[in-house]
């Protein structure tokens, strides 16, 4: 198993320039995709906070009627 992190090991600068490779690979969303993305992604977490908070409410009472 050692054999095969001295195999891929690399220099510092090599992963660098690895990296620098990748980033310009990489596909960006447009200005109006991200604010759409984010808006999709802060939605959901307001509507799954809102869930959790009615069944959190819901298991409270339930545990409150039953211990009395």
């Amino acid at each position: 198993m050692a054999d095969v992190a001295e195999k891929t090991k690399k220099s510092p600068a090599k992963f660098l320039s690895d990296v620098n490779k990748e980033m310009k690979r990489v596909s960006w969303p447009t200005r109006k995709e991200l604010f759409r993305y984010t808006g999709i992604v802060l939605s959901t977490v307001v509507i799954m906070a809102l869930f959790f908070w009615v069944v959190d409410l819901g298991i409270s009472q339930l545990v409150e009627l039953i211990l009395g």
